[in-house]
């Protein structure tokens, strides 16, 4: 009786504890809608909308200052007349080749040579206190050299755009490669393959999706290294737009460089997100299967 009341008074409490299934959630019909590709698109346009709303409503009630601030119509105006006259679809244009040119140049260098460093290591420990100190000097400050060497023309802003993505191509390439599988490549050289089968057959797999990864970082500074050059001294560009009417205090031009800027810099990222989901598939993460709390 004693053993047989034990097993009934146990029972309840080995199926007490609530499986993790048992403590999901589902998320209700509203939250799947907006949880939607199109749900999501849709609420990121409303509060664009809703922000520029805002901002006229301010600015026309005397809230804020259409000199200081700018104003959503003012803004439309002068994109308008730019697009127009083709002056804004000229500046962006020589902007995003000089940014996607210094991308390409400085991201291929740099991964080049942090792939390199992989088969010295002696090389790589001469070396890497050189980049560290480099590293730590703001690229900007080389906007004057860079100038001073290469002029004050088109080569210069794409030598710009090159100077701030070639270091950050080579510190990402020569990490992932260093962190690649060192059981692995003991393996394949205890089966007596050469240092370039290991390379070709470790070192640059492993390292694909951090060097892929680091393409949004560097095109976000190849644009910076275009538009700082087009600062300092440039006949054209979204850089030296936005330097012209910052000079004049037309804040509406302002705006409409830093927009288009901004439009460029998203097209950009979500090309580079494309290029890698189709590189790179298996690396893509299914959110339908996630545990909703």
């Amino acid at each position: 009786m004693a053993i047989q009341s034990l097993s009934q008074d146990q029972a309840p409490t080995a199926q007490s504890p609530a499986t993790p299934a048992a403590t999901r959630r589902r998320p209700g019909a509203l939250a799947r809608a907006v949880d939607t590709t199109l749900g999501r698109g849709l609420i990121q346009i409303l509060a664009v909308a809703v922000f520029f709303a805002s901002w006229e409503i301010a600015v026309d009630a005397g809230w804020l200052t259409e000199f200081l601030v700018g104003a959503p119509s003012g803004i439309w105006r002068v994109f308008v007349k730019s697009v127009l006259d083709g002056s804004l679809v000229h500046d962006t244009w020589l902007t995003v080749v000089e940014a996607i040119l210094g991308f390409v140049i400085g991201t291929v260098l740099g991964s080049a040579a942090g792939l390199g460093l992989w088969y010295s290591v002696l090389v790589a420990r001469i070396v890497e206190p050189f980049i560290v100190a480099i590293n730590s000097v703001p690229k900007i400050a080389l906007a004057p050299i860079v100038i001073l060497w290469f002029g004050t023309g088109f080569i210069s802003k794409v030598a710009l755009a090159v100077s701030l993505t070639a270091l950050v191509a080579l510190i990402a390439a020569y990490q992932a490669a260093r962190d690649a599988d060192p059981d692995l490549q003991a393996l394949l050289a205890s089966m007596g393959a050469s240092k370039n089968r290991i390379f070709r057959s470790v070192i640059v797999p492993s390292t694909l999706p951090a060097i892929i990864g680091m393409f949004r970082i560097n095109i976000g500074f190849a644009l910076v290294g275009a538009v700082v050059g087009e600062f300092i001294s440039s006949q054209a560009g979204l850089g030296h737009l936005i330097y012209n009417a910052s000079s004049l205090y037309d804040l509406n031009a302002v705006w409409v460089g830093l927009f288009v800027l901004m439009f460029v810099g998203f097209l950009l990222y979500h090309v580079i997100d494309f290029a890698e989901r189709r590189i790179l598939p298996w690396r893509q993460v299914d959110t339908a299967g996630s545990v909703q709390v």
